[in-house]
């Protein structure tokens, strides 16, 4: 009987089921052992070998080490230094969204750094690679505009500075082409009105642009159109005071006295046989 019951008991529904089961216990246990362990890596392990990873192009997996300097080593001296060069990473990689998120950070948590002026920069210059043709929306051009003008009135003295002034000379150049573009629309379907005001915006809103020429003289084709003719003087007057010699000059006074001037002719000469 004793032996039966050992029989019984090896056959057993619920004996095969406990096999079965360990069976199973057995493959994931092996399955868990070639999965990786996390093992923290010593900092300059990890921040070297992001820089190598940045140095040959593989913007990704910099970025993700310098992350894991920060993450493993968030104390440490090198903590502050791969949050930003994550942020270079990310702006490398056309990643703007993330490099700009990740360089409001750094601003936010070490406003005092050394590195703050250039976290400034590449915010600025990571909305400036985003600036499209003026035909399409300006929103890029304006908020790179509003990081290039922060930056120069923060650190007017840094090395960074002059070419965020050259840059933001270009941004408002652009704004202001924008303008024009919107003028000169409303000006060949009539809406005369409409084109001045863009127009005027340009003189009074971006008046060191190179639009501003052709503005003043679009005005006074836009005055001249609707018969407004002593404003369309006043205004050619102020382009024959400024711009002499420009060709936007020249074709106002034609459109103004029907009489060619050359640009050798003066300012008070064109000034005058207008007035």
């Amino acid at each position: 009987m004793i032996a039966e019951k050992s029989s019984a008991r090896a056959f057993h529904p619920l004996g095969r089921l406990a096999a079965v089961f360990l069976i199973a216990f057995a493959a994931a246990a092996c399955s868990s052992d070639e999965a990786p362990v996390y093992v923290e890596r010593p900092v300059e392990e990890l921040y070297n070998g992001a820089l190598d990873a940045l140095q040959i192009g593989e913007y990704e997996e910099a970025a993700r080490l310098f992350d894991e300097v920060e993450r493993q080593h968030p104390y440490s001296e090198w903590a502050s230094k791969a949050q930003l060069m994550a942020a270079y990473a990310f702006y490398q990689e056309n990643r703007y969204d993330e490099a700009i998120n990740a360089l409001d950070r750094f601003i936010e948590l070490h406003p005092g750094s050394p590195d703050v002026s250039y976290a400034y920069y590449l915010k600025a210059i990571s909305y400036y690679e985003q600036i499209s043709d003026v035909g399409r929306d300006q929103k890029m051009t304006t908020e790179a505009l509003n990081a290039l003008e922060e930056l120069a009135r923060r650190f007017p003295d840094s090395k960074y500075t002059r070419d965020a002034e050259l840059k933001i000379d270009l941004a408002l150049d652009h704004l202001a082409g924008k303008h024009m573009t919107i003028g000169r629309f409303y000006q060949d379907r009539s809406e005369y009105l409409a084109a001045i005001n863009r127009f005027r915006t340009v003189i009074t809103r971006y008046q060191t642009t190179t639009h501003v020429p052709e503005a003043l003289h679009r005005l006074v084709e836009s005055y001249m159109a609707i018969g407004v003719l002593e404003e369309a003087k006043a205004t050619a007057a102020v382009l024959g005071h400024n711009f002499p010699g420009s060709d936007w000059y020249i074709d106002s006074y034609a459109l103004l006295t029907g009489e060619n001037l050359s640009p050798e002719e003066s300012e008070e000469s064109w000034i005058s046989s207008i007035f």
